[in-house]
């Protein structure tokens, strides 16, 4: 995971009595590694589980318990509700989501959720028969109503022998969205972005491929960036995205025909306003306006593709000494979107330091890009790297964002995007 930077902020994590309690202690860390100040909640039951001791040992701060309530100094809890950035109570039993819908605040937890106005993220965790009863269901869904940010259950063997759901989410899933209720803002929530990603893969025959060095990573950068500002975002990759958030929608590809397909039908259902709900049952349905969504093409798409793919695998002893393959010229995905109401940024990479700037400046006359994200490689070593060197160019002005770590040059480029005429 490329880290995420939390510094100065202000992490509540409450602790329940589930024996996935354990697991609390890597959320804590993984807080903790990225910058934030960590304080922790338990339950009298959760106690029974992890001692309050090894939170402390975590997070060098007093751990706030029954017992240790204080009216003296801020560990009590009305003041932790008001320190907190956001609250995050993970595992959080079936017992405690049945409580908590119904406003009840009969522990310390408890007491602490009903005072925080800050923003509140629960991660359920319980037997299958207690997580889908439909007290708890309904329970979940009251949460939702106010405003509650639910992480749902995995599906899995639990430690009751049972196999179903009720599993405490993954830590860096719940890391990834207590950070985004953190992170979000007004120009990015909600808005509808297509990101694409990775080098396509042209067939050859059924084993073989051309491709390119790109590993898809500053995709994700952008896409994990993009979530993390409140952005709903839809990745079309080639390559592996098992390091991002779970909630980003992904698309697998393998050629550019096919990355080609996917992303104009991706820009055409996000430039889609959302359908009023006074006319969802009408013949004729009204879309309500929504923000003008956005593209980053940051696949590495093959200019060329085998002419004749063959079935199968071809055998050394048929092809002979040497192997001439007729290619021909893929469609340009970026020149066959259509851009209206439609902010599209584009990637360049190239190795020609005299000529590399222009080449990236033309994009925006010849492919019609609002922008350009342009990095100058060195040779093949420079792909795969955790880290890149960026300029932003406009019609108007070019912006060096400096070399760094892919997500937070990821970060820099929202910044600079917000600064482009768009609504």
């Amino acid at each position: 995971m490329t880290q995420i930077n939390l510094t100065h902020k202000k992490i509540l994590l409450g602790v329940t009595g589930s024996i996935s309690a354990y697991k609390a202690c890597e959320i804590a860390r993984l807080f903790i590694k990225s910058g934030a100040e960590v304080h922790v909640i338990m339950t009298p039951s959760a106690e029974r589980f992890v001692s309050a001791l090894t939170f402390e040992a975590l997070t060098r701060n007093p751990v706030l318990t029954e017992s240790s309530e204080s009216w003296s100094s801020r560990l009590n809890h009305i003041d932790m509700g008001k320190w907190c950035d956001a609250f995050v109570i993970a595992p959080a039993t079936a017992n405690t989501v049945n409580k908590m819908s119904k406003g009840i605040a009969d522990n310390i937890l408890l007491q602490t959720a009903l005072a925080c106005t800050k923003p509140i993220i629960v991660a359920p965790a319980a037997n299958t028969y207690m997580i889908e009863h439909h007290y708890t269901v309904g329970s979940i869904k009251m949460l939702k109503v106010n405003e509650v940010k639910v992480i749902s259950p995995q599906s899995k063997p639990l430690a009751c022998g049972d196999t179903g759901n009720g599993a405490l989410a993954e830590p860096l899933e719940i890391f990834y969205q207590t950070a985004q209720s953190i992170l979000e803002e007004a120009f990015w929530k909600d808005r509808k972005v297509v990101v694409t990603g990775g080098g396509t893969r042209e067939k050859i025959d059924d084993v073989r491929y051309l491709s390119n060095f790109s590993s898809g990573k500053m995709a994700n950068a952008i896409a994990t960036a993009l979530y993390l500002r409140g952005a709903d975002v839809c990745l079309i990759s080639t390559k592996e995205h098992t390091d991002i958030p779970q909630e980003i929608y992904t698309i697998d590809v393998e050629d550019t025909q096919e990355m080609l397909e996917y992303t104009v039908d991706a820009v055409r259902v996000a430039k889609k306003g959302k359908m009023s709900k006074a006319t969802m049952n009408s013949s004729d349905p009204i879309y309500l306006i929504q923000k003008r969504p956005f593209l980053f093409m940051a696949a590495a798409v093959s200019d060329f593709t085998p002419k004749y793919p063959q079935i199968g695998k071809m055998k050394k002893s048929d092809i002979g000494k040497s192997w001439n393959i007729d290619l021909k010229q893929n469609p340009d995905i970026l020149s066959s979107i259509n851009k209206e109401n439609l902010t599209t940024i584009g990637f360049k990479a190239e190795m020609d330091a005299k000529r590399g700037l222009a080449n990236a400046q033309s994009l925006i006359e010849t492919k019609g890009v609002d922008a350009v994200c342009y990095n100058l490689l060195q040779d093949s070593s420079s792909f795969g790297t955790n880290s890149n060197q960026i300029t932003f160019i406009t019609q108007a002005d070019s912006v060096d964002l400096g070399e760094s770590d892919k997500l937070t040059l990821a970060f820099r480029i929202l910044d600079q995007c917000r600064k482009l005429k768009n609504e």
